[in-house]
């Protein structure tokens, strides 16, 4: 935002399907406006040290947690299924504002003839531009959003705004699924109608239902409800749930399930995870599927830890504040679930870290890692890895020294 001689310039605007009429006072000498949208999506208040915004919706107030300052950064993450005709012009448009705007905006945001797909971070200016943009596509006006803080700027090192044949990788791809067919996915539940579920499950836990993990396994080690068997998977990609025909084994929770009678109760990080899922599983005859509307996330910042479990040793999340996961290394609360694998290749675990952790141990995820034969080079920043196997023949010897 700006100042200028005769009024003021405010960038940030709610998607014009819900503004009709502004109208705005005020005098030069104090610099004080009041704006106040018709439809009473916002009222703000402006003036040298403050905004203050009287909100009647959920976008309203996730606006002004992160409009708090010009300079703080967040994350925001969402994704729609959603038929688009032309994904790569709507590609090119998108790149084409961001440009024109000058937008510092760094993530994936992937998009094809399904819908989108889209994790990024940037100053909270540019960040809520770029969605309020978005949403003015009327494919895309009510979008779940979530924003969230970035304590150490941007959390990725760089844009990837591209067509992408999958939005989420899956062994077997997910561009044949009927995903743009609400029916066939699982029925979303709000994280409060979610949270009267599990209550009532746990309180009579006969009863034919199941609460299904849709993550992977070391983020179960953070935190997960409580009834969810701990996910035998690194990756989502090979999630493979209720699928098998063969023998029945008891790390699949749904193995020997009554397809037709059974609840299952899905959830995951941000829910598309579930959307995709659960369309997979309608296919192979499940009917009664539930999901978590904006998945752990969503659920964390609405109803803070109820029905939410601990491992042992792990903490006790803090009600609505986001910061539900922990480093693995000095158990400090973390807000971003920033994960990595060990530098370490023959150990090559699959951590949550902190990012002094990451300095002090070189990637490692231990002391004894530091020391091992064969370290790929500590990474600067948000940094990943290459594949494992350009590293696997490579003399690493002292590399990661």
């Amino acid at each position: 935002m700006r100042w200028c001689s005769e009024g003021m310039t405010l960038s940030l605007a709610p998607p014009p399907h819900i503004v009709t009429t502004t109208r705005w006072c005020g005098n030069n000498k104090n610099k004080s406006w009041e704006f106040e949208f018709q439809k009473a999506f916002l009222k703000l208040k402006f003036n040298k040290s403050a905004l203050v915004i009287h909100r009647n919706s959920a976008w309203a107030t996730q606006v002004e947690e992160a409009w708090s300052s010009s300079r703080d950064f967040v994350v925001v993450n969402f994704y729609h299924f959603v038929l688009i005709k032309n994904p790569q012009e709507l590609v090119a448009k998108h790149l084409s504002f961001l440009e024109l705007e000058g937008l510092d905006i760094n993530g994936r945001i992937y998009l094809n003839q399904q819908g989108i797909n889209a994790q990024y971070s940037g100053p909270s200016k540019d960040a809520i531009t770029y969605v309020n943009w978005i949403k003015q596509d009327t494919r895309f006006s009510d979008i779940l959003v979530q924003i969230s803080p970035s304590e150490a700027g941007h959390t990725f090192p760089s844009l990837k705004l591209r067509y992408k044949p999958s939005l989420v990788q899956f062994k077997h791809g997910i561009s044949d699924l009927p995903l743009l067919d609400p029916s066939m996915r699982a029925l979303p539940l709000s994280p409060s109608q979610w949270r009267h579920r599990l209550q009532a499950i746990n309180q009579n836990p006969n009863t034919n239902n199941i609460i299904l993990d849709v993550r992977n396994g070391y983020e179960w080690d953070i935190g997960h409800f409580r009834g969810a068997q701990r996910p035998n998977v690194d990756c989502f990609r090979s999630t493979s749930f209720g699928l098998s025909q063969e023998e029945i084994t008891a790390s699949d929770p749904l193995s020997n399930v009554d397809k037709e009678n059974a609840n299952i109760l899905m959830y995951c990080t941000g829910g598309i995870r579930c959307d995709v899922y659960s369309t997979i599983l309608r296919q192979h005859g499940f009917q009664n599927l539930y999901t978590l509307k904006g998945g752990v996330s969503h659920y964390i910042k609405n109803e803070g830890a109820a029905e939410w479990a601990i491992p042992e040793g792990g903490m006790t999340p803090v009600s609505r504040d986001d910061k539900f996961a922990k480093c693995y290394i000095c158990n400090v609360e973390v807000s971003e679930l920033r994960h990595r694998n060990c530098a370490n290749l023959d150990c090559n675990l699959l951590f949550l870290c902190c990012r002094k952790c990451v300095n002090d141990l070189k990637g490692c995820c231990c002391l004894t890692c530091t020391t091992a034969p064969r370290l790929r080079p500590a990474l600067i920043g948000e940094q990943r890895y290459r594949k494992w196997h350009i590293y696997r023949d490579m003399d690493l010897q002292g590399k990661g020294n």
